[in-house]
């Protein structure tokens, strides 16, 4: 089997037992790369010339010894851009690291030396926003991967990528991990620095990986996880060693089935195959019953009024002044700098990013924030207090990724609403601060990926790494690969 193709766990043992070394992973992953990127376009600015900023020339000395992971177009590199896939912000070169960034390097990691692709500003559902090209997915090269993370899943699902980073708005890591069939986790809200990431909601947002199996996970959220004093919404907790919930088991584990989740909308395919993931649980002696989430019907809303008000707000700072796309206004304007704002603007944002921040501006605007953004903040605290009541007796709970396997490209672009829908199971637990996680539970007859979701209380991550990885080694499914 070729470098690529091992997981990250894999790799690790074999360069400590000298059987290869980073540099021949880097290099096995560049030709990976170069020979069927054209197919999938996960990575964008492949022209570029960068050399890696830890070089993976010998066996580093630390955690992830020279393994090269992908980065997601919205976290901030040194010396490589991050464009957040827009316009917008042409040729933008952080002058720092992401905090994520800096404990990768001190964890021996080095920094794949292209970008994810991604919906623009992570809007999206599908990876169609992206302003240089839409990805494709490694089942079917017809269909989308997921988003906005889709870049970052479909590299590891076509092993173009070991592992990688991406970031979790409303699911944008476990959405396309279900859609391109690899292991995707949002972390608890504050486990993880979002220092450095380009904010599209910042109430939301989380940084987390996307790997090839379970354990993979575990090893980077561990490497990634921690308190940062340059994020006041990152909390001061101690990092488990997250291996150690590995293989113990999920006999006493108690686990909830929510009925909001197996209703009209989930299509029939995807709810066989769930149920059947839930039955293979039970034989491995999980208590499993039937819970209700009741405020469930509102999250869609609830999110789509949060998030566009966060985006409103965090994308103003884009405006043509102090770096990326600045279109000047005409000489003869005689409105000068609020020209060049609409000029910059109109042409830099995409048609959903503007979308979102109209949506967000007019639901904090007067008249119109204590009926739409105040009373979604009310429901946001119910959507909560579900979580908080099922969790005083259970464990987790399980529910389908995706309503749906991969859509067709194009299939969605001129609805946007049910675009939206994609992300019906996987926005409560952003809007909850809670940790979720999207792993393989088997396909459709189409052959297309279909993820199981496993969510946990606020800081427990070890009960979905035991849970997810114990379903994990009962099951084949992580194990198929896509033929390209």
């Amino acid at each position: 089997m070729e470098l690529h193709s091992q997981s990250g766990h894999q790799l690790l043992d074999l360069i400590k037992n000298k059987k290869t070394t980073a540099k021949e992973v880097w290099e096995s992953l560049e030709s990976r790369v170069r020979a069927i990127d054209t197919k999938v376009n996960a990575y964008v600015r492949k022209d570029e010339k960068r050399e890696p900023s830890l070089k993976p020339d010998s066996q580093q000395e630390g955690k992830l010894m020279g393994l090269a992971v992908t980065i997601k177009d919205n976290i901030c590199t040194t010396g490589m851009n991050t464009e957040c896939c827009s316009k917008i912000l042409k040729n933008f070169s952080p002058p720092y690291d992401a905090t994520v960034i800096n404990k990768l390097k001190t964890n021996a990691a080095s920094i794949f030396n292209l970008k994810a692709n991604m919906d623009e500003f992570a809007f999206g559902s599908s990876t169609e926003n992206s302003a240089f090209m839409a990805t494709r997915n490694p089942w079917d090269l017809d269909s989308v991967p997921g988003g906005s993370s889709g870049g970052s899943a479909a590299a590891v699902a076509a092993d173009e990528a070991i592992w990688a980073l991406g970031s979790d708005t409303g699911g944008s890591i476990r959405q396309p991990a279900a859609f391109c069939g690899v292991v995707g986790l949002k972390p608890t809200y504050g486990r993880v620095s979002r220092y450095g990431l380009i904010a599209f909601a910042s109430s939301l947002d989380q940084i987390g990986p996307l790997t090839k199996d379970v354990e993979d996970s575990a090893i980077l959220l561990e490497a990634i996880a921690g308190h940062d004093q340059y994020d006041s919404t990152s909390v001061d907790i101690a990092v488990p060693d997250y291996k150690k919930s590995l293989g113990s088991g999920i006999k006493s584990v108690k686990i909830g089935i929510p009925k909001e989740y197996f209703i009209e909308g989930l299509d029939p395919e995807i709810k066989k195959i769930v149920g059947e993931a839930i039955d293979q649980i039970k034989k491995l002696g999980a208590q499993v019953q039937e819970v209700s989430l009741a405020h469930t019907e509102y999250a869609v809303a609830v999110y789509y009024i949060i998030a566009t008000a966060e985006a409103s707000s965090n994308l103003a700072r884009f405006d043509g002044v102090q770096y990326g796309l600045r279109v000047e206004a005409g000489k003869d304007s005689s409105a000068g700098m609020i020209e060049m704002y609409k000029k910059t603007r109109g042409s830099g944002f995409g048609q959903e990013a503007k979308r979102r921040i109209l949506l967000g501006t007019f639901v904090l605007s007067h008249g119109y924030y204590d009926a739409y953004y105040l009373k979604a903040l009310k429901v946001r605290t119910l959507i909560k207090q579900d979580f908080d009541h099922v969790f005083k007796e259970l464990d987790c709970i399980i529910t389908p990724t995706s309503p749906s396997a991969a859509f067709k490209i194009g299939e969605k672009v001129e609805d946007p609403l049910k675009m939206y829908l994609s992300d019906i199971y996987t926005i409560s637990a952003n809007l909850a601060g809670i940790p979720a996680i999207s792993l393989p539970c088997g396909f459709t007859k189409k052959g297309m990926p279909v993820g199981l979701q496993i969510l946990a209380k606020p800081f427990d991550e070890e009960t979905i790494f035991k849970v997810a990885h114990a379903y994990e080694q009962a099951t084949p499914w992580h194990k198929r690969k896509p033929e390209l």
